[in-house]
């Protein structure tokens, strides 16, 4: 009974000893996780404390940088230069450079000497290039203001030659209209021819056998000299052209059907020319005939004689 009472009383304070044991293990357990938290805590408000890295703040410093270095490519990529080409592939080597910066996972020293060193390039390449640009346009606008100045010269030299080509026109024409023949006195006048040879003017057609046509070509020195040809036209009542009813074309496209031609040595001088239309055998019938003098294509006067 003794013996079973002992056993009883040793297992009691195991028992109690274990639970003991297990509560003082769970304590200082559980004080370990509340030193590490606050550890933990303390860590984590330092480096709230101390901020980001250095390396970090040089790499955002330095995209900052590059962002604003790419918004000064796209202003100078709005000149549209000759050199809009070479600015578009430095533009691209900015963005390039950006996105490798982005990736980087805290970068090193060394890596961030490099970001500032190709910074550095392109910011120095952008002003080598803004400078260009400026120099291009200085000089544009040189030649600008030079080409500028060539065309009022060049504006008021065609101004002066178009003046001298029309006085120069105007000359030639009052020239050539000096130099034309004038022709004066026309005249037509019926005959007939006694057996000895001398000619009566008539105004009865059954004695007409010949109209005589007369006219001066006024004298003029700076008319071109030489044989000079006249066309002379003689109408009917009936608007028939007499004589060898001709038709001469001149090269102006006009036309014109003579009666007979005369022609004069002209020699700058007056002369009186004659011409003569014979009836060769056909009657002149009663009426008005009507005689036109023309210098080529031109008329120069007219004369009418009436036969009774």
């Amino acid at each position: 009974m003794k013996k079973n009472y002992t056993n009883e009383w040793l297992r009691a304070f195991l028992a109690i000893f274990f639970i003991l044991g297990i509560g003082a293990t769970f304590f200082l357990f559980s004080n370990e996780l509340k030193e590490s938290a606050e550890k933990a805590k303390i860590i984590t408000k330092k480096s709230e404390l101390i901020g980001p890295s250095k390396e970090t703040t040089a790499q955002k410093s330095i995209l900052d940088s590059l962002n604003i270095l790419k918004l000064e490519y796209d202003v100078a990529l709005l000149e549209k230069t000759s050199l809009s080409e070479q600015l578009e592939l430095e533009r691209k080597n900015v963005q390039n450079l950006m996105e490798i910066i982005k990736v980087s996972k805290n970068p090193s020293i060394a890596q961030i000497q490099i970001y500032r060193k190709q910074l550095l390039d392109l910011k120095t390449a952008l002003a080598a290039k803004v400078l260009e640009i400026r120099n291009l346009k200085s000089q544009n606008k040189s030649l600008l203001t030079e080409i500028e100045s060539q065309n009022v010269v060049m504006y008021k030299q065609k101004t002066e030659n178009d003046t001298l080509l029309l006085h120069q026109k105007k000359l030639e024409l009052a020239i050539k209209d000096a130099a034309k023949l004038s022709l004066s006195n026309f005249k037509v006048a019926a005959f007939r021819e006694k057996k000895s040879g001398k000619e009566l003017e008539t105004e009865k057609a059954r004695n007409a056998q010949k109209l005589k046509v007369s006219f001066s070509v006024n004298g003029n020195s700076i008319a071109k000299t030489g044989k000079k040809v006249f066309y002379i036209q003689v109408l009917d009542q009936k608007n028939t052209v007499l004589g060898e009813n001709k038709l001469i074309e001149f090269e102006n496209d006009k036309a014109l059907v003579y009666s007979f031609i005369v022609a004069v040595d002209f020699q700058g001088k007056p002369v009186n020319v004659y011409g003569v239309l014979n009836s060769d055998g056909n009657e002149f019938k009663k009426g008005t005939y009507f005689v036109n003098f023309f210098d080529k294509q031109e008329i120069m006067g007219s004369a009418s004689v009436t036969l009774e």
